[in-house]
């Protein structure tokens, strides 16, 4: 902490009112006021003060005086003189503990009220388990959850080189700051993207048509903000179906109406009518996994275009397709004025770099521009230089690539594991894309308690339980692969079935 505050050395930015000029109580005065700068937290821990020489500049005293409050202050343990460096705050103070918090059983009224749902801070925190595992040895613990990523896979390197020479470039041309309006990402890299989709789904769009966005998550509250009218937008979502996606749709005021999915996708004849959106995630439903078929697909559209509904097309994993017929992404020439397609590189790259983007229609993409400049003009340019050269210089598509033979192997495991130890207990569903794989317990079972006792011995493991909008439907558990390898699957199969 010490050589993170030592570099500021030359701030010492604390409200000080110097004593009066020949005043008797001057070395008090200054002696109250540090000592309480520092008891509040106003001075942190490892900050340097003022050298002695300093005095008058910063006390407005002498510096015998300051020498004689700075010895004070050490002996009661506040602060440390170090030889030849100068005299810093101590480490360690006992400051008076801070008033708990008490949950509130009715909001704050000067809150919005629809930031004090429940089930928005739930489906927000939905990947969180509220149990702590026994053991804090990180390489005792097992993480099954969804949509995890192995960032040991990621090529650091690569990256590494390529995020330097932007920085570079950066340095020898700075970029103009420009108003915040027309930041709609920087043109490389949604050129970079519209070419990745293109080769990787068969999505044909231009730079024009993608706006880059600060994860998935920024793009779902983008389009809720500007598709949703409060009170009055109907809003499908699928039941059982990605939690954080809903979070924004519920955080702009949206009526959300769950609609089941079976084995072919979500149930187009149960949407509902009157409804504005539809929110889906055809290629690799999550959490279970199914894709949805040709003639579901059809249909969703024709319904969309016959009720003027737009479709919200999650595609989070659809890069990783192990086997089975490429899936048409919703999106086309035909559909272009009816879907938006959101995508991320939290999956196919790192969650840490916050990038994601929706491909739009044109008609929406001014105002969803005007959004994303309310929310934070633009995603950090530097960042996007990076992604838009490591997709340019094909550094993705061989990660990609790696990747699909990393994760397949794990996905082969998962099923064969569940087919010959779990047969007439767990049924894999088929499934040919994403990063998990969906089992579900037959006959039924009481798996939020098998979760539970999984827990103990350091295994993460999700049930369908916690997905579900409205009352669950069916139970299950869902096996992310993104972030164990085989030999941690093993373990943590072997686990399942000590506790089942």
């Amino acid at each position: 902490m010490a050589s993170d505050v030592e570099g500021m050395r030359s701030l010492f930015e604390i409200a000080f009112d110097p004593p009066p000029r020949g005043s008797r109580r001057s070395a008090e005065s200054v002696y109250a006021q540090l000592r309480a700068a520092v008891l509040d937290g106003r001075l942190v821990p490892g900050s340097k003060l003022p050298g002695e020489r300093q005095s008058a500049v910063f006390f407005g005293v002498s510096r015998n005086t300051v020498a004689r409050v700075y010895a004070r202050l050490a002996i009661e343990g506040l602060v440390q003189p170090r030889q030849g460096s100068g005299t810093y705050v101590a480490a360690k103070q006992s400051r008076p503990p801070r008033e708990p918090f008490l949950a509130q059983q009715t909001p704050d009224p000067r809150l919005n009220s629809l930031w004090s749902q429940p089930e928005l801070a739930r489906t927000l925190n939905f990947w969180q388990d509220n149990q702590r595992t026994r053991a804090p040895s990180a390489a005792a613990f097992l993480d099954f959850r969804p949509a995890l990523v192995d960032p040991r896979l990621f090529p650091f390197e690569a990256f590494r080189r390529v995020s330097a020479k932007q920085l570079r470039r950066m340095e020898l041309k700075p970029p103009a700051f420009k108003s915040p309006q027309g930041n709609q990402g920087h043109y490389p890299l949604r050129a970079a993207i519209a070419t990745h989709i293109g080769i990787s789904r068969a999505l044909v769009c231009e730079p024009d048509d993608v706006l880059v966005t600060a994860g998935a998550q920024q793009a779902f509250d983008i389009l809720a903000r500007v598709l949703v009218t409060p009170g009055v937008t109907t809003v499908a979502i699928e039941d059982p179906g990605y939690p954080p996606m809903r979070a924004a749709f519920l955080a702009a005021g949206a009526k959300l109406v769950p609609v089941p999915v079976d084995a072919e996708g979500l149930v187009v004849d149960a949407l509902p009518i009157p409804v504005q959106i539809v929110c889906v995630c055809p290629s690799h439903q999550f959490p279970s996994g199914v894709s949805m078929s040709a003639p579901r697909r059809v249909a969703l559209l024709e319904f969309a275009r016959r009720h003027g509904a737009v479709i919200v097309e999650d595609d989070y994993d659809g890069e990783f397709r192990y086997d089975g017929t490429p899936l048409q992404v919703l999106r086309s020439t035909a559909t272009a004025a009816d879907v938006f397609h959101v995508g991320t590189f939290s999956k196919c790259m790192l969650p840490a770099l916050r990038l994601g983007f929706t491909v739009a229609p044109q008609w929406a993409m001014p105002a969803l521009i005007t959004a994303k400049n309310c929310l934070d003009w633009h995603c950090p340019t530097l960042t996007q230089m990076a992604v838009a050269r490591f997709i340019a210089d094909g550094h993705l598509a061989q990660h990609v690539r790696k990747l699909r033979d990393v994760y397949k192997k794990r996905r082969d495991l998962i099923e064969e594991i569940l087919r010959s130890d779990f047969s007439g207990e767990l049924s894999p569903m088929q499934s040919h894309y994403g990063m998990h794989v969906a089992a579900f317990s037959t006959p039924s079972k009481r798996l939020e308690r098998v979760t539970a006792r999984l827990l103990e011995s350091n295994v993460h493991l999700h049930s369908f339980e916690r997905y579900f909008f409205g009352a669950p439907t069916s139970e299950g558990l869902v096996f992310g692969y993104g972030a164990v390898d085989l030999k941690a699957i093993e373990q943590g199969m072997q686990t399942l079935r000590r506790v089942l």
